[in-house]
């Protein structure tokens, strides 16, 4: 068995496009398609619900993987719309990859911090990007991760 990884990439996103109270189906096959492409093995879901609360009206979903769970939640209400998410994982993944799924709700503005959980919590990544800032969403081009 390979020595477990304990990556963590926490991400606060917001998005003109988010997935709205029908789009359930949707964000479930946008995970499973991100965990394949991350490389990881599902094993539970993914599973959504729809919060109908003023306030905090949303989508949420989440998956359980070989190596730990991946977890989306939407508040639409907002403009721009809110989107949490978080990826944690034993095992080897790029970052960059969650990154360029995240295009497909057109973000306008992406903060993250990407921890390895090992031993302690440590930082090995902070940033924020904006499209007001011209630059592509590739977050993670030419960093150690």
């Amino acid at each position: 068995m390979e020595k477990p990884e304990h990556k963590h990439i926490i991400i606060r996103a917001e998005v003109n496009d988010p997935p709205q109270k029908n789009d359930g189906e949707s964000l479930v096959l946008w995970i499973k398609y991100l965990i394949d492409k991350i490389g990881m093995k599902l094993l539970h879901g993914p599973h959504f619900a729809y919060v109908d609360v003023e306030g905090n009206k949303g989508l949420t979903a989440v998956a359980i993987i070989e190596t730990s769970h991946i977890a989306v939640h939407v508040w639409e209400e907002a403009f721009p719309a809110l989107m949490q998410m978080d990826v944690y994982t034993c095992g080897p993944f790029d970052p960059q990859i969650v990154f360029n799924f995240l295009k497909a709700f057109s973000p306008v503005s992406v903060e993250w911090k990407y921890i390895d959980r090992e031993f302690d919590l440590k930082t090995l990544d902070v940033g924020s990007w904006s499209d007001e800032s011209n630059k592509q969403l590739n977050l993670f081009n030419n960093r150690k991760t």
